[in-house]
């Protein structure tokens, strides 16, 4: 389904059962109050988002720590492997949506009223900042408390009332802060309005790693050997690049030709480079342009070639990365991958990864300009923002770990 589509579907058809949803759950809590007690079974949710899905990796492992509770999560089936990253959540706790088409999504919403009662879900938090379709699968799910992020007098999307521990959502934080306040508001010991009243810490954002094995390592390497004759992992040293960016915000990509320049100037100042350009499979067409524009043999089209599971050990065999701000930008983060990631519709203040990252930013009065008050849908036809960022910037940059590379014997 496209992300345009998803848009109309959750405003024309989301706002209204919201609000119908909204006097419903209302007449309910009239007879029913809900009670207190310790959650035991909480499921996160978050459908859209696979970089969001690990973003909020240490919110869930903080509730794990303070109370034990069983960890359940909800999201799109295509974005799924997100959380086989670090696999904090169980996969027989993981409910997938469908995506492509409205029917299979409505039937699985379905589905899901029936799942969250049988599995006994007691406590849930909503991931969204605007989403209207999870606030519906929130506040029908029968969990006795609800955690998500609300309006208040702010001019925020209508997503209805449905919510028992309402969230000041913070512009000023990172997203992952804003995550912890959700956990934090559900294991408050009184009620706060708004939750949450209490400081999220640095070591309450530290990400885990993943588990990469020897063998995971030289399965990646046999497939690099399949794709460039003469590789040799003792002399060739591997940088990715991803030019790729998620199709919910296509303004986040920079521009093609100045990857092309920036490949050409690491090639020709460093001789032990092999540049790997990454993707997923629909991608190889877009990589094998960027390839043929590099014109050297040393330049691979990569698209494609490891999958999902595999990316852990790529990274970890890899020298450095760059990349738009897309979902490579945070699975890289669970290993120690030096990261370049391009910013400008979004902001590394708010959306930046948790790893060994550095942000390329140039920080125009225009940007950002998608937040959650605009449903992350700008305007913009012409992203100046990452068209000013030069490759000769970027190459300065990344010239430390280039050095590094040649000075290896």
């Amino acid at each position: 389904m496209k992300v345009d589509t998803m848009r109309r579907i959750d405003y024309y058809i989301g706002v209204p059962l919201c609000f119908i949803g909204t006097l419903l759950h209302k007449t309910v809590r009239w007879f029913v109050k809900p009670g207190k007690a310790s959650p035991r079974r909480v499921l996160f949710m978050e459908l859209s988002e696979m970089g969001s899905a690990v973003l909020v990796d240490p919110a869930m492992r903080k509730l794990r720590r303070e109370t034990g509770a069983d960890l359940y999560f909800a999201i799109f089936k295509k974005n799924k492997p997100s959380l086989d990253l670090l696999k904090t959540v169980p996969d027989e706790n993981i409910y997938t949506f469908r995506e492509n088409g409205l029917v299979p999504l409505m039937w699985d919403a379905l589905r899901f009223f029936f799942w969250t009662r049988r599995t006994k879900i007691d406590a849930v938090i909503d991931l969204e900042l605007f989403s209207r379709v999870t606030a519906l699968l929130t506040g029908f799910s029968g969990a006795p408390a609800k955690v998500g992020f609300h309006a208040f007098f702010n001019e925020g999307l209508y997503r209805g009332s449905f919510l028992t521990h309402r969230v000041a959502y913070n512009p000023h934080i990172h997203i992952a802060a804003n995550f912890v306040a959700l956990v934090n508001a559900l294991i408050a010991e009184k009620e706060e309005i708004p939750y949450s009243k209490k400081k999220v810490f640095a070591e309450d954002l530290v990400l885990a790693k993943a588990a990469v094995s020897a063998r995971e390592k030289e399965d990646v390497l046999t497939i690099i050997r399949e794709c460039r004759a003469g590789f040799d992992p003792q002399k060739d040293k591997i940088i990715l690049i991803n030019p790729n960016a998620s199709e919910l915000l296509i303004q986040r990509r920079w521009p093609p030709a100045h990857y092309v320049r920036l490949m050409k100037m690491i090639l020709e100042k460093c001789p032990k480079a092999l540049i790997l350009i990454t993707g997923d499979p629909s991608e190889r067409q877009e990589a094998d342009q960027l390839q043929k524009q590099v014109g050297d043999d040393r330049c691979v089209n990569f698209a494609g070639k490891v999958r999902f599971a595999q990316l852990p050990a790529l990274y970890s065999v890899s020298e450095f990365m760059v990349t738009n701000d897309s979902g490579p930008g945070h699975f890289s983060a669970v290993t120690d991958l030096p990261t370049f990631v391009f910013f400008g519709p979004e902001t590394p203040a708010l959306y930046g990864s948790l790893g060994n990252t550095t942000p390329m930013y140039a920080g125009l009065a225009c940007s950002p300009c998608v937040s959650a008050s605009n449903h992350r849908k700008t305007a913009c036809r012409d992203n100046v923002c990452l068209q000013v960022i030069q490759p000769e910037q970027v190459f300065a940059a990344i010239a430390p770990h280039l050095e590094r590379i040649n000075a290896q014997g």
